[in-house]
């Protein structure tokens, strides 16, 4: 069975015309997919949760030039108008930490999927920066190519390609929400209920959602798949249990009666490149390929992004419990960021790196860290007495 990959193979990237080397596209698009070229210009270490630093990055350099666009996509309440990866290359274990290789590339993906962010893209390349500030580590941006044709949503809807099979390949952990927990299985109404949901909130050609999600319970057939589970941090906040691998799907003859759905159906195949699967693609997660895609393992940082991601769930029970039995309001979310803080810090990730991703205070930070310090030892004194009290006499 695939495992998780952190550099799979690449289709071949679009060519620039030999007149420019900046990527342009028509003002038109509302879709497309970058590439960015970057090097390590000596040895550094990254956390494991570097994919927020990416994320704030990005959205910065948005906020230098368009100060509404930045706020919308960071507080707007609609799906997010962006997806970013994490980095492929060569990745190492350093303690609990990760090592960039000096003069090595490192790849990164960002896919716009509206035409205001596809303006933005094109406007931003054309006065790029020659370097990338990755909560201190300096990476130059080589270069640029795209990774995913420039089209419209009609384009995708309009477009012939039909195969009777469809491959897609999940190259960074994926999950979706479901009753509250994450549900880590690409179950077809769960997929297309994600992709649905971009293309309902930009493609300006929206489908009733429960008409078209019952016709792919009943007409998509699952052909072949190979998935892995794996455990990750994930955003800002605790942790995802998501799947990476490939799958193969069709329809069956009764679904394929429907040539409005069937239509559709391929146009939201096509779409997945861009906007990715499931949620927290923000971050880096859900990131799909058109394609199978035999992945290669880095067992290494496999375990130390399955380590963290352990750690923040087993100190999220323990404050959950704790807060619960106190009446506490708002229980959830204090207790995950108190074990997002505290598992961070014991990765060795500084108090400055900490409160820059979370947007908070460096002092609200420390007092995080001092007060989850001070739960987690009462915790270990009521386990202590409760196995004093319970041992025979």
């Amino acid at each position: 069975m695939p495992r998780a990959a952190t550099a799979p193979k690449r289709k071949p990237q679009v060519k620039l015309t030999p007149t420019s080397s900046v990527p342009t596209w028509a003002d038109e698009t509302e879709l497309v997919g970058l590439v960015f070229d970057l090097e390590a210009t000596a040895m550094a270490s990254l956390y494991s949760q570097y994919s927020i630093g990416l994320h704030a990055w990005f959205l910065k350099q948005v906020q230098q030039i368009d100060p509404d666009l930045s706020a919308y996509l960071h507080d707007g309440e609609s799906e997010k108008a962006f997806t970013i990866s994490a980095l492929e290359g060569q990745l190492l274990p350093s303690g609990k930490q990760l090592q960039l290789v000096a003069n090595q590339i490192y790849h990164w993906h960002i896919n716009a999927l509206s035409q205001t962010v596809a303006l933005f893209l094109k406007q931003w390349l054309t006065n790029l920066p020659k370097t990338m500030d990755l909560s201190g580590t300096i990476l130059q941006i080589k270069q640029v190519n795209i990774a995913q044709a420039p089209t419209t949503y009609a384009q995708l809807l309009h477009s012939l390609q039909q195969e009777s099979q469809v491959n897609l390949s999940f190259i960074s952990p994926t999950s979706f929400r479901r009753k509250g927990n994450h549900f880590p299985l690409p179950v077809p109404e769960n997929l297309f209920h994600s992709y649905l949901r971009r293309w309902n909130d930009f493609s300006q050609m929206p489908v009733e959602q429960e008409t078209f999600l019952e016709w792919i319970d009943a007409g998509v057939i699952i052909h072949q798949h190979r998935l892995e589970s794996m455990k990750v941090a994930a955003g800002k906040r605790g942790s995802v249990t998501g799947f990476t691998g490939a799958i193969s799907l069709g329809l069956s003859r009764s679904a394929l009666a429907n040539t409005e759905f069937t239509q559709l159906f391929y146009a939201l195949v096509r779409l997945a490149p861009y906007c990715g699967t499931g949620h927290k693609t923000t971050f880096g997660l859900g990131q799909t390929r058109l394609d199978w895609v035999e992945q290669r393992s880095n067992t290494s940082t496999q375990l130390l992004a399955n380590m963290l991601a352990e750690r923040i769930e087993e100190l999220t029970e323990i404050f959950t419990a704790q807060r619960k039995r106190k009446g506490g309001s708002r229980t959830d979310r204090i207790a995950s960021t108190w074990a997002t803080v505290l598992a961070r810090r014991e990765m060795g990730d500084s108090l400055q790196a900490i409160a820059s991703d979370l947007e908070m205070p460096i002092l609200t930070v420390k007092t995080y860290v001092k007060l989850a310090r001070k739960a987690l030892k009462q915790n270990e004194q009521t386990a202590s007495a409760e196995k004093i009290i319970d041992k025979p006499q």
